[in-house]
């Protein structure tokens, strides 16, 4: 539907307003702490999402990630945990760790859908990374994963 211009006036300010409100939302995010975990040679640079507002946020939003960088969800106990990736504009692998840092399972997500993908086991970590990126390695099931916080 076209609303003429004389009507539609008051419109143009409101959206500019919407979006800049949005702008500065998604810029005032805390930045996380990043941590540096190593799969064999591969060094990989996670944002650490320790906290129920972190993880719950995770890589929503985001256009692009940096090569070799990612995010790792800690979780207090190891439970089944399950992903989806609702606003999450960027195609990604995640791979669900044990406390020893050993890969359980690796799953590849499609970005903006609810499509659940969760670990085949209780798990106290994931790792999400650029989509392809642990199979371009050759790194699944039984790699290791070294850099993880202590529990």
């Amino acid at each position: 539907m076209l609303i003429p211009f004389r009507t539609g006036r008051w419109l143009r300010p409101v959206l500019h307003g919407a979006l800049a409100l949005l702008a500065a939302t998604a810029a005032a995010q805390p930045a996380l702490p990043v941590r540096e975990l190593a799969a064999g040679i591969h060094l990989i640079h996670a944002e650490v999402a320790d906290t129920d507002a972190a993880r719950q946020r995770g890589l929503m939003y985001r256009e692009s990630l940096a090569p070799n960088h990612g995010m790792l969800f800690v979780f207090g106990q190891a439970e089944l945990q399950c992903f989806w990736m609702r606003n999450t504009l960027v195609a990604l692998s995640i791979a669900f760790l044990r406390d020893d840092g050993t890969i359980v399972n690796v799953a590849d997500m499609a970005p903006r859908t609810d499509t659940p993908h969760c670990s085949a086991e209780p798990v106290r970590y994931a790792l999400e990374m650029e989509q392809g990126w642990f199979a371009a390695r050759g790194i699944g099931p039984d790699s290791a994963l070294t850099g993880l916080p202590p529990r």
